[in-house]
């Protein structure tokens, strides 16, 4: 899910710009991101949520089977019939969400600002719900949050030349870009340094009198 929050951040440059300017204003350029930061990250978490919804892991979720004939929005269910929950259709579908190809992580923030991934409002279940949703949730979220918002806090980022971002995904068990995301980071020596195991020198202004960790055995050069 890294690779297609990114792509949907390349993709809306004021979305990526209003991410990195709450990661600065929230973690400054005096740290590195860590777990009390991202509570704070409100605009991050809208973002994630919101390409959760147009990109679920899994498009289609576990499939259940009643145990008694039953009857879903008018259709007979027999006992017994595998059935599968099209959670990538569910969630962007324009009788539930306002404009919903668009990638809006305001919507987050104000009208579904109280969805999340426990899979309680049916609209909103990209990872399931009940007793077989994913078990890896919250330590999942953790890490993505944390990774993103290190990565965009310690670099600025871009396509590679030639490179093109199509947003298209390949259908399967789980839901991929059919090209494979090609960025290109240019460092925020300001940022970078707390994220690394060597001080770093940029060759065009001497010396940053960057935080030293103690390994000290190498140097990063920011030409």
């Amino acid at each position: 899910m890294m690779e297609w929050t990114m792509a949907e951040l390349i993709a809306n440059p004021e979305a990526m710009k209003k991410v990195k300017q709450e990661i600065d204003d929230v973690v400054g350029s005096d740290a590195a991101v860590d777990e009390t930061h991202l509570p704070k990250l409100r605009y991050l978490d809208a973002a994630v949520k919101e390409t959760f919804r147009l990109h679920p892991p899994m498009p289609l979720l576990v499939p259940r089977c009643p145990g008694d004939l039953s009857n879903v929005g008018g259709y007979s269910v027999p006992k017994g019939t595998r059935v599968f929950l099209n959670i990538w259709c569910i969630q962007r579908d324009p009788q539930l969400w306002e404009n919903p190809l668009e990638f809006k992580p305001e919507r987050f923030l104000t009208d579904h600002e109280k969805l999340d991934y426990l899979g309680n409002d049916s609209r909103y279940m990209p990872f399931g719900s009940g007793r077989r949703m994913c078990a890896g949730v919250s330590l999942g979220e953790k890490m993505l949050y944390s990774s993103l918002a290190a990565m965009i806090h310690a670099y600025d980022w871009n396509l590679a030349d030639g490179e093109e971002n199509d947003l298209i995904g390949l259908f399967g068990i789980i839901m991929k870009k059919k090209k494979p995301l090609i960025l290109v980071p240019t460092p925020r020596p300001s940022n970078l340094q707390h994220y690394m195991n060597c001080p770093i020198k940029d060759r065009r202004d001497g010396d940053l009198s960057v935080h030293r960790k103690p390994t000290g055995e190498r140097e990063l050069e920011v030409v």
